[in-house]
């Protein structure tokens, strides 16, 4: 990922990570370039990268029934179980939709939900009616850092395909019934984190500096 700044002195998007996984995909779509972890749930973020524009990539789980492994989300707004929502700026979220486009993947643009866990069951549904698409466990926490922020979300599972909340840990790997969930995810994820991480440094290289407006401004629930 370049390291060059913009025309008015600023360092590009930082692109940020959670899990292992989703890092490993963002560095190998940066070349090697500059990109933070910053833990499930995040955990262990730098305190640097809220000096900077942040661009966070990875997975996410579908909410809705219409969206299907591999779907491309590029949300407008972010928002955390309590009610809390912050909208993406608007810049970077046209970076993020313009990347994807020219990778050949149309991104959705609605909302997406940042939860404590992994939403499975009728939580899916729940949340979905209140009108998000997806949940993953980050982005609205990097949303609150007060700088430039936007995301992008490559779906691992859906309704119609869930993964068992216990793979957040390693109590998964005892039950030989969730051994077939297991394969599933070694074969679809990388996959998916690296179509994500794609359109982050496909965006990071756009023409231009990130919006002035900060993106983890609160907006109102509807």
């Amino acid at each position: 990922m370049s390291t060059a700044t913009h025309s008015d002195g600023r360092e590009p998007a930082r692109i940020v990570a959670a899990t292992r996984l989703e890092y490993w995909a963002a560095r190998i779509a940066a070349g090697g370039g500059r990109v933070e972890r910053v833990g499930v749930g995040f955990t262990c973020v730098a305190r640097h990268i809220t000096a900077k524009p942040v661009i966070a990539c990875g997975l996410a789980g579908a909410l809705v029934p219409d969206l299907a492994p591999g779907a491309i989300l590029i949300p407008l707004e972010v928002a955390l179980t309590d009610g809390s929502r912050f909208a993406c700026d608007p810049q970077l979220h046209r970076r993020l939709v313009d990347a994807a486009r020219s990778l050949g993947h149309e991104p959705r643009t609605e909302p997406i939900l940042t939860a404590p866990g992994l939403v499975t069951g009728r939580a899916r549904a729940e949340w979905a009616e209140r009108g998000f698409i997806a949940a993953d466990m980050e982005s609205g926490h990097l949303a609150r850092l007060g700088v430039p922020f936007a995301t992008v979300r490559a779906v691992l599972d859906t309704p119609a395909r869930e993964i068992s909340e216990q793979w957040l840990g390693t109590a998964a790997l005892l039950r030989p019934a969730l051994w077939v969930e297991l394969v599933w995810m070694a074969y679809r994820a990388p996959r998916y984190a690296l179509i994500a991480a794609r359109v982050a440094t496909a965006a990071v290289a756009g023409v231009g500096p990130p919006n002035t407006v900060p993106a983890g401004r609160r907006t109102e629930p509807p």
